[in-house]
This record gives structure tokens, C-alpha cells and sequence, in this order.
């Protein structure tokens, strides 16, 4: 049974930072960060491959965010500057097994409960 467990939301003013956090109990295959705003339906946000770290983000959040991992703690972080109030959603980890990452949902096999980041002006 895979496991994903994310930390690191909170509140935060417009055009702070916040780093996200996510455990995993596999360190193969791919990484993601998706999103999803109340009323939305969830969008890619970033992800990352265990071997290589190679990176793929989306255009709202390039420049931005930083998608990384730490293969011996077997975590996955998300560096969120220069926020603003559309980043105010619940942010989600997943993994997937195979070695590519994916901008698309359904691609990944394993999620995590997510944590709610809110921008307030």
C-alpha cells in the first residue's frame, strides 16, 4: 500500500512563500502536485521524476514554484513564492510507477489527502 502524506498549507498573505511537503512510501516512478479550487476541477500543477529529477510545470506557476525531491528522505516539495489569491486551493501529492512524469490526473495511481493553502490579500 503506497502512502503519501502532505504538510505545509496554511494562510499566507499575497506574494509570500509557503514550501508543501509530501512523504511517500515509494521513491520510483514519478511525482506530481496537483490542485483544486473550490468549484474547479483539479489542475496540474508541477511534477518531478525520482531518477533524474526532471521537472514539468504548469504555464500559471512557472517562475514561481519549485518542484524537488529528496531521494533519501523520500520527499517531495513544492516551494510556493510570489503567491497570489488564485493559488488558493487544496493541493494534492501523487505518484505514479511509471518513470515519466504527466500532466494529466489520471495518469497517477496514488494520492494523497491533500492540504489547503489560502492566499488572503
Amino acid at each position: 500500500q503506497v502512502q503519501l502524506v502532505e504538510s505545509g498549507g496554511g494562510l499566507v498573505q499575497a506574494g509570500g512563500s509557503l514550501r508543501l511537503s509530501c512523504v511517500a512510501s515509494l521513491r520510483s516512478g514519478a511525482m506530481g502536485w496537483f490542485r483544486q479550487a473550490p468549484g474547479k476541477e483539479r489542475e496540474f500543477v508541477a511534477a518531478i521524476t525520482w531518477s533524474g529529477g526532471s521537472t514539468n510545470y504548469a504555464d500559471s506557476v512557472k517562475g514561481r514554484f519549485a518542484i524537488s525531491r529528496d531521494t533519501a528522505k523520500r520527499t517531495v516539495y513544492l516551494q510556493m513564492n510570489s503567491l497570489k489569491l488564485e493559488d488558493t486551493a487544496v493541493y494534492y501529492c501523487a505518484a505514479r510507477r511509471t518513470i515519466y512524469y504527466s500532466s494529466n490526473s489520471a495518469d497517477y495511481d496514488y494520492w494523497g489527502q491533500g492540504t489547503q493553502v489560502t492566499v488572503s490579500s
